[in-house]
């Protein structure tokens, strides 16, 4: 484990590689869980504010979930996380004409409509964050069937996970945090050529 600030993480985070290759895995995490996707508590205030731009880009069957449950459901493991269809796609989730399952906030942030990407869970995934008494933990997760062809692909470019995830990790701890992780990094390739 590292531990930087308050946050614990996975070595692998470092060691390991990862691209999301979407034309491979189609967007499986945003269908494939247990639940929806964690949110956290100052997240549910933008979904509520943006909700309203990303409906017309659903499905009636993810509206007809949203109008039943709400923006949000709460969850024992996570607080909150978005709605799913019958416990699989998130009912944020447009698919597009490949086939491919992409966020609808994503969408609507792509066309210069918000300032605000997606729920940070997601944007991290493969890495997940889960708060503690005293530490957050940070570990590296891919989905062992849905991510082998990103562990691939990050492989055959040689971007470890922390590279890939550069920009979710620092909306989430910030710019330096990130140089934190850089500097282990070299620290630790230092070590395996001296």
């Amino acid at each position: 484990m590292i531990a930087i600030e308050n946050v614990l993480l996975s070595d692998d985070i470092i060691t390991e590689q990862f691209v999301c290759d979407l034309n491979k895995c189609k967007g499986a995490c945003c269908v494939d869980g247990d639940a929806g996707a964690p949110l956290a508590k100052k997240e549910l205030k933008i979904i509520d504010k943006l909700v309203h731009k990303v409906k017309p880009y659903l499905t009636p069957e993810a509206l007809a979930v949203i109008a039943e449950q709400g923006n949000y459901v709460p969850d024992d493991e996570f607080t909150w996380v978005t709605p799913t269809i019958g416990n699989g796609i998130c009912v944020y989730g447009i698919t597009d004409v490949s086939g491919t399952v992409k966020c609808s906030f994503e969408h609507v942030y792509n066309t210069e409509q918000t300032e605000w990407k997606k729920p940070i869970s997601c944007h991290l995934y493969p890495i997940i964050a889960t708060k503690g008494k005293v530490y957050e933990r940070a570990n590296y997760e891919p989905r062992e069937t849905h991510c082998a062809p990103a562990c691939v692909l990050g492989k055959k470019l040689k971007v470890p996970v922390y590279q890939f995830l550069k920009e979710p990790i620092i909306r989430k701890w910030g710019a330096q945090f990130y140089e934190a992780i850089e500097a282990v990094a070299a620290h630790k390739k230092n070590e395996v050529k001296g």
